[in-house]
């Protein structure tokens, strides 16, 4: 692939979404990906790298400031790497031409566009309700929120492996109703610290079966590195909440273009 400028234009705004709000990394970046006419499979597994680099530094930052729950980071794993493994066997044991997968990745990808932008528009709303019902039976039973969370990560790992969509929006989200107790910044932090063994785990699978675009990975790092700095530098200062909408709305049409 021929160097684009508007990939590391591209690379940039996510990457500057993403510092800023903690929103939007494969969201925005696989549906962006496809407007540039990359294809679903090659979209979906560069991608997938490209959000395990980047959350390795913000794993850093995170854990500097005791933002990450390693006990919660290590059930989501070992229901989303197995899965993520599984999901891998599948796409390449399925003896069908590449246009058949890339619908399937398609329709896919939209419905995960679609959920995540109704994650974002509710989260706050899904948060007070998951805090309402924090003293419910399976809040309180370890043995079971840990099964519980082990399940979210299967789930996880499966639409992320396919979609290359959930590791952030909607693994939060989903995390709000076992952990509503667990300050929002943890639960951030947590689920980041458990995007980068999926994320690269599910990257380096699509890798092996030549899902992958070296250049294009280069690319979109060349402009999200800065651009996350910038965003994390800003964090907190800028208003987001319009930003959230706005991401989510952009993510409602863009799941529902590829689905109808």
């Amino acid at each position: 692939m021929d160097f684009q400028i508007g990939l590391v234009i591209a690379g940039l705004v996510v990457g500057f979404v993403v510092g800023l709000t903690g929103v939007g990394g494969g969201s925005l970046m696989t549906p962006i990906l496809l407007y540039f006419g990359i294809s679903p499979t090659t979209a979906v597994g560069t991608d997938l790298l490209y959000a395990a680099f980047t959350k390795m530094g913000g794993v850093f930052v995170h854990h500097k400031k005791g933002n990450i729950n390693w006990k919660i980071t290590g059930w989501l794993t070992l229901g989303s790497v197995p899965a993520a493994l599984f999901t891998l066997w599948i796409l390449n044991s399925i003896k069908t031409d590449i246009e058949t997968i890339n619908h399937v990745i398609k329709y896919s990808l939209g419905w995960a566009l679609l959920f995540t932008s109704i994650a974002i528009i509710f989260k706050n709303k899904i948060l007070k309700f998951s805090q309402k019902h924090a003293g419910d039976k399976f809040h309180t039973e370890s043995t079971t929120q840990n099964m519980l969370t082990i399940g979210i990560g299967v789930l996880l790992g499966a639409t992320v492996t396919l979609t290359s969509i959930g590791a952030g929006a909607l693994g939060t989200v989903t995390l709000f109703f076992l952990y509503p107790l667990l300050p929002t910044p943890r639960l951030v932090g947590t689920e980041i610290a458990h995007a980068v063994p999926l994320t690269l785990v599910a990257g380096i699978g699509h890798a092996s079966m030549g899902n992958l675009d070296l250049v294009l990975l280069g690319q979109l790092l060349l402009g999200s590195l800065p651009g996350i700095f910038i965003g994390s530098m800003l964090s907190g200062k800028i208003p987001d909440q319009f930003l959230r909408i706005a991401i989510a709305v952009m993510l409602f049409l863009a799941g529902f273009k590829l689905i109808f």
